[in-house]
């Protein structure tokens, strides 16, 4: 199978300079680009495929984890988080992780960030699955993520150095001749002057893309999560790390067989304000399993649940939160409690059906602890990374921290940078291509079908000769869909090529033929490249 290493699109209509380019309007996009406002004058241009605040940010609903609380400390984070990544965490980027992020999220709310609070002012801290300590601060009750995205816009759009475009898919990275970045290309629908494809001329590019959720058939991703960042990082001949770890949320609200696309989360706050999980007969069947029980970390109860399905036949399992009664679930979960009432299920009296889905890629653009990647001048952050804090396996609200924390690191050393001059740009010929979208279902079908919660070899090799037969099929015009569709078998294509070498149940990824055994020889990162000819070449580093 040959993977087109640029998207056919057409030669760029406009063009536009920037001292830096970020791509991406979540908390990692947002943070690094109001902290290079903070300290500098350069000149960032934020693009967002939506508008401004549509990312995958806003759907955080359970919140942002710290040591904030009494009796809590960043060295019990890092045990906790060191526990749930499996053996494959980066300890260093984790210590990063826990030491700064107290000070970050005081930050948060030094800029305008209304965290819920307890009677005596305090923080309202809560717990999740995977930590031993009350350290989860919310807002809104459940509206986490979409109060740290408005405080966050606010200041962005308030700021003189930063000029936004909305609703502009990046396509693909320019090199200069020593393979360093030098801008992007984008395609924008509706901004006037830059309307279709242009360019950007920068030596400094931020992916911060969010997820990869819409490679599955289902996910609580939005629609906008198409792996975009990553596809193009892989085509700019950037190493993507540990693809195959991908979480998936153990609750999230089940509306049928024939329920595609996003759906509805049910955060594992509720669980940590103790909802429990039950089969079909009553049977809390997540005590014995873990010492946590129900709120074990997230890959232990994605597969106790998947594995409770297979054995009774069930299409979801319950989970039981009528004792919170009614007020608890307006005050406490206002946003997930409306969204199950639309849907028919009334959590103060029915049992919610829930099942796993696609929630987050754990692994990503491979970069170090100032998110700078192997190909200069390029970074990433947030989901579109993988900094090495989360290991095989994320614990649960990390995520909104990494990208506050290293989004931060990542303007501190933009700014120590300086600016960077335009460069010649690489104008050899590269394969170019794109996928019709009519092919996109297929490519989400086999993937929850043989790369999901459960994998085994002859899954992923009829995975793999699915994804190639597809890529076979004719080429398509160059439109947003279908470069989306691009993105999304370049992803789906790299994440079945680690998974099928990572021979070891471990994490997020389990491998039903190879069951966990703790040989150190997987005790390593898989890291996958995208050669110059289209071919996807993954290798185990330890």
């Amino acid at each position: 199978m040959r993977l087109p290493t640029r998207l056919t699109a057409p030669a760029p209509g406009w063009a536009a300079e920037a001292d830096v380019v970020i791509v991406g309007s979540g908390v990692a996009g947002l943070t690094t680009a109001l902290q290079i406002a903070r300290q500098s004058t350069l000149r960032v241009l934020l693009v967002t495929k939506d508008v401004l605040a549509a990312g995958s940010t806003r759907w955080a609903q359970g919140g942002i984890a710290a040591a904030l609380g009494a009796g809590d400390s960043p060295d019990a984070h890092f045990a906790d988080t060191i526990v749930a990544g499996a053996g494959l965490c980066d300890e260093a980027a984790v210590r990063l992780l826990v030491r700064e992020g107290p000070a970050a999220v005081r930050d948060l709310v030094g800029i305008g960030a209304r965290f819920d609070r307890a009677g005596g002012g305090q923080l309202s801290l809560t717990r999740e699955g995977g930590h031993h300590q009350d350290r989860i601060a919310h807002a809104g009750g459940d509206a986490t993520g979409a109060e740290i995205e408005r405080a966050l816009v606010a200041r962005v759009l308030d700021a003189r150095t930063i000029e936004v475009i909305e609703h502009a898919l990046v396509l693909d990275l320019l090199l200069n001749p020593a393979g360093a970045v030098a801008g992007v290309t984008l395609h924008v629908m509706g901004e006037g002057q830059r309307d279709g494809v242009g360019a950007v001329r920068a030596g400094v590019v931020v992916l911060a893309t969010g997820g990869i959720g819409q490679v599955y058939s289902a996910t609580t991703n939005p629609s906008v999560s198409t792996g975009d960042g990553v596809a193009a990082a892989l085509r700019a001949g950037a190493t993507v790390r540990d693809l195959e770890f991908v979480q998936f949320h153990p609750t999230v609200a089940y509306l049928g067989a024939r329920s595609l696309g996003q759906q509805p989360l049910v955060s594992e706050a509720v669980r940590g304000e103790g909802a429990f999980l039950v089969d079909d007969d009553g049977n809390r069947f997540m005590l014995g399993q873990h010492e946590l029980a129900d709120l074990a970390p997230r890959d232990v109860v994605a597969k106790a649940i998947r594995r409770r399905m297979d054995e009774s036949g069930a299409g979801h399992v319950w989970l039981d939160a009528r004792a919170f009664g009614a007020e608890k679930w307006r005050v406490r979960f206002p946003t997930i409690y409306a969204t199950l009432l639309s849907h028919g299920i009334d959590p103060v009296r029915d049992l919610i059906p829930v099942v796993p889905a696609a929630h987050y890629a754990s692994g990503g653009i491979r970069t170090d602890l100032n998110g700078a990647s192997d190909v200069p001048g390029l970074y990433a952050c947030g989901e579109a990374a993988c900094t090495g804090v989360h290991g095989a396996n994320r614990l649960a609200s990390n995520s909104l921290l990494e990208g506050l924390v290293f989004g931060r690191r990542i303007a501190e050393h933009v700014v120590a940078r300086g600016t960077v001059p335009p460069v010649p740009l690489d104008e050899r010929a590269r394969v170019g291509g794109a996928i019709d979208h009519g092919q996109r279902a297929r490519v989400q079908a086999l993937m929850a079908r043989h790369a999901g919660v459960l994998r085994e070899e002859k899954g992923l090799d009829a995975a793999a000769r699915e994804l190639a037969d597809i890529m076979d099929s004719p080429a398509a015009q160059g439109e947003t869909e279908n470069w989306e569709t691009t993105n999304v078998i370049t992803v789906a294509s790299a994440l079945v090529a680690a998974a099928h070498l990572r021979e070891e149940t471990r994490g997020s990824h389990w491998r039903s033929d190879y069951p966990r055994t703790d040989d150190e020889h997987w005790q390593g990162h898989i890291d996958t490249v995208l050669t110059p000819d289209g071919r996807l070449v993954p290798e185990l580093h330890r």
